[in-house]
């Protein structure tokens, strides 16, 4: 019953955004620059309306199928664990030695060009990079490891 309803609600976008398409197509680059210069996203916005709606449900789906089978699974929700606080862990190292903003201290904010930052979205931003990096080194330790161990147990 749920496959058939799927179906149904993936049928309707589909056309929706086959007819918004065609709206937009019809329309033209040069008119739908000119109105939403003008402030009127009319035509555009019904297309993101359904890009927005089958992002919401593909989001949704792929949530419940995932809590669903770690709840089947009991050692698959051990594994899953673990990996959360690994990747926890990589998140809070990666903030605590970021050491914050580099720019200059005005009036509480850090200035960076014409934009202005707390200390506390600053050091935010600095430990994502942080994070980033680590995760790149061990992704990348990671897959030379494996090339490594296949290339030796052959």
């Amino acid at each position: 019953m749920l496959h058939k309803i799927l179906r149904i609600v993936a049928l309707v976008l589909s056309v929706a955004g086959i007819i918004f398409l065609g709206r937009i197509i019809a329309e033209g680059d040069e008119e739908i620059k000119a109105a939403a210069l003008a402030g009127d996203t009319a035509i555009v916005e019904p297309m993101a309306i359904i890009a927005y709606i089958t992002l919401g449900l593909i989001v949704l789906f792929v949530v419940v199928f995932v809590v669903k089978n770690l709840v089947t699974n009991a050692s698959g929700l051990k594994n899953t664990l673990i990996g959360i606080g690994a990747f926890a862990a990589v998140l809070i190292v990666a903030y605590v030695i970021s050491n914050g903003p580099d720019e200059s201290f005005q009036n509480g904010l850090y200035k960076y060009g014409d934009k202005m930052a707390s200390e506390g979205e600053s050091k935010l931003v600095g430990g994502g990079l942080i994070a980033f990096y680590f995760l790149i080194i061990i992704a990348a330790v990671s897959m030379i490891f494996s090339g490594v161990k296949k290339t030796i147990s052959k």
